[in-house]
């Protein structure tokens, strides 16, 4: 039986059959997968009681003649499996965003509990995930960066160089060993922020209105910034590989027909779905070359081309800069988020207060690597003739 499905009564007894396995516990116990699972009872039980006062509150309301929030009430004493449409809720929406106002407010805590109970985490609605799914989604660099999960520093082996397999006849010598070369690359997590200054009318904002602007403008910006940083590090990558750097081929060459294809062939075999990252001001030159060819010619050779404005425009660029990257940012890159994708914000309505505005941080802490050798080429500018 789910979890879910298990009544109080249930649940605190597989707790406690759980704690006297435990107790019990021999070198063959999983005790990883035995505590795991007396958490997920305990963040169950703390959601239930978190949801019984909720109703309260809201019954409360029903008898004070909140009309609105009725049909909400009578829906809660269908039971968890309304969880979620709960998190969807006017109430709970208005809820949460005076507690990100706020931060602190225990009465709103309480309220809001739901998942993870035990940590302290309150579950944002929905449409809080949309939206910075929708950030990730429509940044053009971010979106294409394999993402992990892991505490701490994390270490990334890769092969600066090693020998091919070959093929054994019956009876020929022996296979020689391979030797192979070996690095690590180390992805150091930080925090990106981005503050922004609000005006009392927007922290005046309720509910949906309030959560959409702050969780939209903020996240956009630090994901952008992610992209930004990212670009940076594969724009500097040395050309020869360290023990504890990844390296990228390097052409100089003007914006033409091949030019494309003449980076495509500098990357590695396991760099298997390139793509183009320039400045949108640097995609016109591209297509310049096209039209002198009677469109007779994809300069791109068919590849998605992503746009990223921190790489310099091919006019305005210094000679020997990088004005454009070719690669596969699924195998060469990685975002590494230690304590998950969500962005937190702290709200500060003093020290601007004269001003009548409200400094608002959001944060998130990422490591960002490039963790595989020749994933990318980079296309440099040509001296000027």
């Amino acid at each position: 039986m789910e979890i879910r499905e298990m009544s109080i009564e249930e649940l605190e007894a597989r707790r406690l059959e759980l704690r006297t396995v435990v107790d019990n516990a021999t070198e063959e116990t999983d005790l990883d997968a035995v505590e795991k699972e007396i958490r997920s009872i305990i963040d169950e039980m703390e959601t239930r009681k978190a949801l019984e006062a909720k109703k309260n509150e809201v019954r409360s309301l029903v008898a004070n003649g909140e009309g609105e929030v009725v049909k909400k009430a009578e829906r809660e004493e269908r039971g968890m499996k309304d969880i979620k449409e709960y998190r969807n809720s006017k109430e709970y929406m208005d809820l949460f965003a005076e507690y990100i106002k706020t931060g602190n407010d225990e009465e709103l805590r309480a309220a809001l509990l739901t998942t993870n109970a035990t940590n302290g985490t309150i579950a944002v609605p929905d449409m809080v995930y949309d939206i910075v799914k929708t950030a990730w989604d429509r940044n053009e660099i971010m979106s294409l960066v394999a993402k992990t999960e892991v505490k701490g520093n994390l270490k990334v082996n890769f092969e600066i160089s090693g020998g091919e397999a070959v093929i054994h006849t019956e009876g020929s010598g022996a296979v020689d060993e391979e030797a192979l070369v070996e690095g690590i690359v180390t992805i150091v997590p930080a925090f990106v922020k981005k503050w922004k200054s609000f005006s009392d009318e927007v922290m005046s904002m309720r509910g949906e209105a309030f959560i959409q602007y702050i969780y939209d403008e903020l996240a956009y910006r630090i994901i952008k910034k992610m992209a930004d940083a990212l670009i940076g590090q594969i724009a500097t990558l040395p050309q020869t590989a360290t023990a504890t750097s990844v390296s990228a081929n390097k052409i100089t060459s003007a914006p033409a027909v091949g030019t494309v294809a003449e980076a495509l062939g500098q990357l590695s075999d396991e760099a298997t779905n390139p793509v183009v990252v320039m400045n949108k001001a640097t995609w016109s030159k591209f297509k310049a070359a096209q039209y002198a060819n009677g469109y007779a010619v994809d300069p791109f050779e068919g590849f998605e081309v992503h746009f990223n404005n921190s790489l310099p425009v091919y006019d305005t660029a210094t000679t020997g800069a990088v004005y454009a990257i070719v690669g596969d940012f699924g195998e060469g890159a990685l975002a590494n988020f230690p304590n998950g994708e969500e962005i937190q914000y702290t709200f500060d309505e003093l020290s601007r207060k004269k001003e009548d505005l409200v400094e608002v941080l959001g944060k998130v802490y990422v490591g960002l690597g490039v963790v595989a050798d020749k994933a990318f080429t980079l296309i440099a500018k040509p001296e000027t003739v």
